[in-house]
């Protein structure tokens, strides 16, 4: 499948191809060759789903557009710093998000899956970081409008997760495996049982984590 010029897919039985290392596009080949295939993550999403081979979304090519996203987050958060009124905070969020937006729709050029650099979260590509930063500074722009300057809103059951974020990282990680976080159909190969999935444990970890807001329990380094 080395011979599919531009293909931007999950690879495997994606689209007909049967290929199994046809995944990762130039990221994953780029990893394949300089990494070697033995030292690349073994169990990619797409491996139940597609059949694919090993491919790390957090290869070369994969932290340097990440790396761009951090640096995007640390201008955000140095808006706070230096501007103290609610105004100016807001409309340099808001020219951030129409300017990331609007290079981010170019490169996908307007679709989900088309234009010169196609949106893929696996891939992390330069589109996906456009469009991911501009959706959140929306995001962003909306819960400081209502929590910061309104107040009609405490922030939960968001915020109760933030304040033990580490310990349900670690309990993720360890028990992601085990009921009541994670179960099986009799199979799992589709996104919508997925996603049903992921719900399900981020919504257990969300009640945990107000359990132990509550119970003034704060786990931190």
């Amino acid at each position: 499948m080395s011979d599919v010029i531009g293909y931007l897919g999950p690879g495997g039985l994606h689209g007909g191809l049967h290929g199994a290392e046809c995944i990762g596009g130039a990221a994953g080949y780029i990893d394949r060759q300089v990494l070697t295939l033995k030292h690349v993550y073994q169990w990619p999403t797409a491996m139940t789903t597609y059949r694919s081979s090993a491919y790390d979304p957090e290869g070369i090519l994969g932290t340097l557009t990440s790396i761009f996203t951090v640096w995007l987050g640390v201008q955000t958060g140095l808006t706070l710093q230096v501007y103290p009124k609610h105004r100016s905070r807001l409309l340099r969020w808001a020219a951030w998000a129409v300017v990331l937006g609007a290079i981010g729709a170019a490169l996908c050029g307007g679709k989900e899956t088309g234009g010169p650099i196609p949106l893929n979260k696996n891939l992390w590509s330069l589109s996906f970081v456009f469009v991911l930063c501009c959706f959140a500074l929306i995001l962003l722009m909306a819960l400081y409008v209502s929590i910061d300057m309104l107040k009609i809103w405490s922030g939960s059951p968001f915020f109760e997760p933030g304040m033990n974020s580490i310990l349900l990282y670690i309990g993720h990680s360890v028990a992601n495996e085990m009921l009541p976080w994670h179960f099986k159909f009799k199979t799992m190969n589709t996104h919508i049982k997925r996603l049903v999935e992921s719900l399900w444990g981020t919504s257990l970890w969300a009640v945990y984590a107000i359990y132990l807001y509550h119970k003034k329990f704060f786990w931190s380094l």
